[in-house]
């Protein structure tokens, strides 16, 4: 199928949203099929998982360039005379003082302090942010900033089925941008972000990403998801760009030592249990939403070091996953998050919660459960994997 064809073919399809169970698509999902992607349910979306070897897409990032559909995630605008307070008080990063522009991690908590998502929120304007939410806790994080919008003049807004969102990492990822866009990408730091044109489809072009490469995150309108992804793609031929899915998407952001929420972060931990206590900002201004819950939290996470997150290394070739247990002397230490073969390394890695007492790099004796055999592995710092800048 030409070019040509592969715009009639794709063009005009829009995000679904279903009240029955039935999955979403995405405005690229005729693309991907006719691309010949590999299909997979994820959060409630038709999602690609690979377009042909998920290793080679992996090592197309790492080198080159390589081409996501993340639509899939969840974007929900605050506007408003107040919509920094809002925000800082639903959150617990300190959000007004990002300046318009830039992006910032952070998470939102429950009153008890457990992880009810991590998130990325944008500051558009003086009044205006957008919050980006897991495709999973999209809709929880949307019922809890409404919620917590309360007596603040501020709005909270849906806007999930108002943006696509593409994604092109790696490398080669400044320079097929470039060649698309009269945009500054020389002066667009890292979390941040800036209005403009590409291919000339309007869009937010963000030095965001989730895969421990250079790259830019591009939102834009959903009728022009395709038209931008076939201009991403002919920018990219020359220099190695591949379409990727989600498979190579985690293996990625795992050699990268990047939490997964469901994975690394849940309600049954705090920001201080996963290791991000950094992200919590008591120094600012008001109160927010798990603020006593998550002293309580520090404190006891400095008298009494709570598991540690490491990374571990194989020494044979038996893949771990997440749930088995860690080991050492005969005696559960700790459990996988995450576990997958690094395409990188060459070798099949995990992260982990482990006691304190087995968190340093190189401790010896660590091994995981796997079908009952307790193969040994090397606890290394995270993350595995850090590019040359």
């Amino acid at each position: 199928m030409g070019r040509n064809d592969l715009a009639r073919h794709c063009l005009g399809r829009r995000p679904t949203v279903s009240s029955t169970g039935e999955l979403r698509h995405t405005a690229l999902d005729a693309l991907h099929r006719v691309l010949g992607a590999t299909m997979t349910d994820f959060a409630g979306w038709d999602m690609p998982l690979r377009y042909g070897s998920e290793r080679d897409e992996h090592i197309a990032v790492r080198t080159k360039a390589g081409l996501f559909d993340l639509s899939h995630m969840g974007e929900i605008t605050v506007t408003g005379p107040q919509a920094a307070a809002l925000l800082d008080f639903a959150l617990v990063g300190n959000i007004g003082g990002v300046k318009p522009g830039r992006a910032r991690y952070t998470m939102i908590c429950r009153a008890d302090g457990g992880i009810l998502d991590d998130l990325i929120v944008y500051r558009l304007g003086e009044t205006e942010y957008m919050v980006v939410a897991n495709a999973s806790n999209a809709q929880v994080v949307l019922d809890a900033l409404t919620e917590r919008a309360a007596g603040f003049d501020a709005e909270v807004r849906d806007d999930r089925d108002a943006y696509a969102l593409l994604a092109v990492q790696g490398p080669e990822s400044p320079g097929i941008l470039k060649s698309l866009t009269d945009a500054d990408l020389d002066s667009l730091k890292y979390y941040a972000g800036l209005p403009g044109t590409v291919a000339g489809v309007p869009a937010l072009i963000a030095r965001t990403g989730y895969t421990g490469e250079d790259g830019f995150e591009l939102f834009v309108k959903p009728e022009h998801a395709v038209e931008l992804w076939q201009a991403l793609t002919k920018a990219g031929e020359g220099v190695g760009l591949v379409p990727c899915g989600l498979s190579c998407r985690d293996t990625l952001r795992l050699e990268a030592g990047m939490p997964l929420y469901g994975h690394e972060l849940s309600t049954s931990l705090t920001p201080f249990d996963a290791g991000l206590g950094r992200v919590v900002k008591f120094e600012k201004e008001g109160d927010f939403v798990g603020r006593e819950a998550l002293r309580e939290a520090a404190a006891r996470a400095e008298q009494n070091p709570p598991r540690v997150l490491v990374g571990l290394v194989a020494e044979g070739r038996r893949v771990p996953r997440a749930g088995y247990a860690v080991v050492a002397g005969g005696e559960v230490i700790g459990e996988v998050t995450s576990g997958a073969p690094s395409p990188t390394l060459g070798k099949p890695i995990a992260i982990a919660y482990v006691d304190p007492a087995h968190a340093a790099p190189g401790t010896s004796g660590v091994g995981v459960d796997i079908r009952g055999s307790h193969e040994p592995y090397e606890v290394v710092a995270l993350p595995f994997y850090k590019r040359q800048k």
